[in-house]
């Protein structure tokens, strides 16, 4: 009789840890999508291009996926570290992945006009354009390249995706 009992407590036991488990796992939220290392294949997302050449480094080229909402989140969704400046946030694009170093840039407020984060936007394989908005308030379409580039205002040095 006590075996009957165990058994039956074993069972139970083992049915309220898998229903609690099944609750858990429906009340987690989906993990985010990751950027990818490579240009959106059509409407899946925005590219993003981050020129580093003017700081020693290459172009990088990734994906965000989805609709961001801004520039700024697609250059976040792409995989990009953002700082802002102290003053305006990151309303002002100071660093992309710790570039310029910080011996270089403080970010207190906006950096020099011959070095600074330029934001420009492109249609995929189309020309380069200066964006009149801040990252914050532009909404890039889907398809659509978003282009980023140290130095004095050029364009980034790679044809749009």
């Amino acid at each position: 009789m006590f075996r009957h009992r165990s058994t039956a407590r074993s069972r139970l036991a083992g049915v309220l840890a898998a229903v609690v488990a099944g609750v858990a796992l429906t009340a987690v939220e989906p993990a985010p999508r990751s950027a990818h290392a490579a240009a959106c294949v059509g409407t899946s997302g925005v590219t993003v291009v981050v020129d580093f050449a003017a700081l020693g480094g290459g172009v990088q080229v990734a994906c965000a996926p989805g609709d961001p909402a801004t520039g700024l989140a697609a250059l976040q969704a792409a995989g990009f570290t953002v700082t802002g400046t102290a003053r305006w946030g990151l309303a002002f694009v100071c660093r992309i992945n710790g570039k310029p170093t910080a011996a270089t840039e403080p970010c207190v407020n906006t950096p020099p006009a011959t070095a600074y984060w330029s934001y420009w936007h492109a249609s995929s394989g189309g020309s380069w354009s200066y964006s009149t908005s801040g990252a914050t308030g532009y909404n890039p379409a889907p398809g659509s390249v978003e282009g980023w580039s140290f130095g004095a205002g050029a364009p980034p040095s790679i044809a749009a995706p």
